[in-house]
């Protein structure tokens, strides 16, 4: 049997924290729903000898795209769900994804519900795939779900690309620079102690520093080694347990200019999210529960789970967001418009785009900031550390020179 950590609501509206045990996700939230538990998350707690094959490899998110967009191509045309997983795990290459789709068959054909089978698997699909997918099953409109759900994942890969494409050339520079400077202090210029040893000349300040950083490279290099485990560790901590998650997502809000970037990012995708299963007639409260999951905060995770009880309660949507204190004036006004005048799902996507911009330019700009800040430093270290060398040399050599 295996564990499963869940976040769920009891009949008094209390909110439970606990585990339990069972055969499938399925049998897990079948067991919390008699308990009278109304589960709001549930993720499979497995030790890294445990894990199925899937779990090990690494799938694409391309290949989830493609994936949902297929389904929802078969799903409109007529065919079953246990059919289109059949014909696409036949014509997918990934072996990984083969064994992902053909398990979510099986367990489908048995009676297991699609999402509930997806379940299984949330690891290796996006956070929010299996929330969406969940609430879409409730109205009959899984198709038109999922190619919005494919339409959204296509527009957040291409902004991750445009990302990526614009932190290449930094992260060039920098690694660079880093390769420069130890190879001037720790191989070029432990060469010319001799020689200036030989020469009986006193270096410069400036050369026995560099002098002293590099033979405290060799002797003590493990310390680095030590150092970059250390910082390795706490970014895994930071980002693979639920305390060192909340922690770093509340250190990066409160950043300046990264701070309101990670803001906008969470606010585009929520609105996103929530624009595409409104479009699909998911009921509001299925669709916050999808958009949470989709914000990758947990401090909007957080913040948001008081905004749902309010929708649910019938409080509408914009009044318990600007209470949240999470979203911009602009949002909140746009999602306001929209429940006055019958247009919520347009105007949350009208939210996405323009927060969407926002986050864009906002990049741009910290990167054109970036780079020649990089380039200054660089090139004051490497200045620095050549100006070090060519002191020593012209003191050396101008010494033996002297009667």
């Amino acid at each position: 049997m295996a564990k499963y950590q869940y976040v769920a609501v009891d009949m008094h509206g209390a909110t439970v924290k606990d585990r339990i045990e069972a055969d499938s996700e399925a049998a897990a939230r079948r067991a919390l729903l008699l308990a009278n538990l109304d589960v709001k998350t549930i993720d499979q707690r497995q030790g890294l000898l445990h894990r199925d094959v899937a779990s090990r490899r690494r799938i694409k998110p391309m290949e989830i795209l493609h994936f949902t967009r297929q389904m929802a191509a078969f799903i409109r045309a007529g065919l079953s769900i246990v059919d289109g997983l059949d014909v696409i795990a036949r014509s997918t290459q990934n072996e990984a994804l083969v064994q992902l789709l053909q398990q979510v068959r099986d367990e489908v054909r048995e009676g297991v519900p699609f999402e509930d089978a997806l379940a299984q698997h949330q690891r290796l699909l996006p956070r929010y795939y299996v929330g969406v997918v969940r609430s879409a099953s409730l109205t009959g409109r899984l198709d038109d779900a999922l190619e919005q759900l494919a339409g959204y994942m296509e527009r957040e890969l291409e902004a991750k690309a445009r990302i990526k494409s614009a932190l290449t050339y930094p992260a060039v520079i920098i690694g660079m620079s880093v390769v420069s400077v130890i190879v001037l202090t720790v191989w070029v210029l432990p060469r010319f102690v001799d020689l200036f040893n030989d020469l009986g000349s006193t270096l410069p300040l400036s050369t026995r520093a560099i002098m002293g950083i590099a033979r405290f490279s060799q002797q003590y290099w493990w310390l680095y080694i030590l150092f970059f485990a250390a910082m390795g560790s706490f970014g895994w901590w930071t980002r693979r347990t639920p305390a060192g998650r909340d922690w770093s997502d509340r250190v990066v809000l409160r950043l300046p200019v990264i701070g309101e970037i990670a803001q906008f990012a969470a606010v585009e995708r929520v609105c996103r999210i929530l624009g595409t299963l409104w479009q699909a007639g998911v009921p509001v409260a299925d669709a916050m529960t999808a958009a949470i999951a989709s914000a990758d905060n947990a401090v909007f995770a957080e913040g948001l789970l008081p905004v749902q009880e309010a929708v649910m309660a019938g409080e509408g949507l914009a009044e318990p967001l600007a209470m949240s204190g999470l979203f911009p004036d602009a949002a909140v006004q746009m999602i306001s418009v929209g429940e006055a005048s019958g247009t919520m799902a347009e105007q949350l996507e009208n939210a996405a785009d323009f927060f969407g911009r926002e986050l864009e330019y906002k990049l741009r700009r910290l990167t054109n900031l970036f780079e020649p800040a990089v380039i200054v430093v660089v090139g004051v270290v490497v200045g620095f550390v050549a100006l070090a060398l060519v002191q020593a040399m012209y003191g050396s050599l101008g010494g033996v020179g002297r009667p």
